[in-house]
């Protein structure tokens, strides 16, 4: 029986140092299936209209996904101290040119 390995920390430490966005999504394809690598996109884009605010219907009907894989990323993303929301967040300050700190609400962070 082979032993499990969970090197993820490793994989973060890695990406974590990387500033090129092109070799992480190059790295990406070329460790996930083609099937795996469009989970991951379609999970990224339903937590993405979920946080615009759009119905889980409408985005199961859009992007073809269950409503139980739409209702776990809403729970993650409900969780005040959610890493997918933390790095959408940051993604999206990143595209717009500014800080994090620029775009976060002074209250939000007493919450």
């Amino acid at each position: 029986m082979s032993e499990q390995v969970d090197r993820l920390d490793e994989v973060a430490q890695a990406l974590a140092g990387l500033d090129n966005p092109v070799l992480i999504e190059e790295f990406l394809r070329s460790i996930l299936t083609e099937s795996e690598a469009t989970r991951v996109s379609a999970r990224w884009e339903l937590s993405r209209q979920l946080l615009e605010g759009r119905s889980q219907r409408a985005i199961s009907q859009a992007l073809g996904v269950s409503l139980c894989n739409i209702t776990r990323g809403s729970r993650e993303l409900q969780r005040a101290d959610s890493p997918l929301r933390q790095v959408i967040e940051v993604f999206d300050a990143t595209a717009a040119g500014t800080s994090l700190a620029e775009n976060r609400d002074p209250e939000e962070h007493n919450r």
